[in-house]
C-alpha cells in the first residue's frame, strides 16, 4: 500500500508578505499625515482672516456713530460683559483690539498682541493670533494676522506680531 501525501495548507500571507504591506502603509502615512495637518493649518487660517476683517468692519461701524474706535468688545457687538480677547475659529485664534490715541499707528508699526489699556483712539490695529495650546500653534509660516483703520493687511511668521511681512503668502 502507497500513502499519499496531501497537502493541508493555510490560506494567507508569509510574514515577508506581511512585513512589505506594513512598510508600505507606514510610509503612505509618513507622506500623507503631514501634508493633511499643513492643508488643515492653512484651510484654519481663513478664520483668522475672516474675523479680523469683521472686525475691522465693527470698528468702522463703531467710528461712523462715534466718532472714534473703541476696545470694548460689548461695543463692538459681541454681547453684554465680553472683553478682548475674543476666541475664534473654533478656538484655534484669539482677536485682539488695540486702539491708539494718535494717528499713524500702523499694523507694521504697532503690534497688537494684548489688550489694549487705550480705551478709545483715533486709529486701530486689529489682530488674530493662534490660542495657545491649539495644534494651530503649530503653524510656524503664519502666526499672526492684523488689519488696521487704513485697511492695510498685515501678517507675520511671529505670534508677537514682529518680522517680516509674509501678507502675500498668508493673506491669500
Amino acid at each position: 500500500m502507497t500513502r499519499t501525501r496531501t497537502s493541508v495548507g493555510i490560506a494567507g500571507f508569509s510574514l515577508i508578505e506581511l512585513v512589505v504591506v506594513i512598510l508600505v502603509v507606514a510610509l503612505l502615512a509618513a507622506i500623507a499625515i503631514p501634508s493633511y495637518q499643513s492643508q488643515i493649518r492653512k484651510s484654519r487660517r481663513t478664520d483668522a482672516r475672516t474675523a479680523v476683517v469683521d472686525l475691522a468692519a465693527r470698528e468702522e461701524k463703531y467710528f461712523s456713530l462715534n466718532n472714534s474706535y473703541t476696545n470694548s468688545a460689548t461695543n463692538l457687538g459681541y454681547g453684554t460683559g465680553a472683553t478682548f480677547p475674543q476666541n475664534v475659529g473654533s478656538g484655534y485664534y484669539q482677536v485682539y483690539v488695540c486702539p491708539a490715541s494718535t494717528a499713524g499707528s500702523t499694523v507694521s508699526t504697532t503690534p497688537c498682541t494684548a489688550a489694549s489699556a487705550t480705551t478709545t483712539g483715533t486709529s486701530y490695529v486689529v489682530a488674530a493670533i493662534p490660542a495657545s495650546g491649539s495644534t494651530q500653534a503649530n503653524d510656524s509660516s503664519c502666526q499672526y494676522f492684523a488689519i488696521d483703520n487704513t485697511g492695510t493687511q498685515f501678517a507675520s511668521a511671529s505670534s508677537a506680531g514682529t518680522g517680516s511681512d509674509v501678507s502675500s503668502t498668508c493673506w491669500r
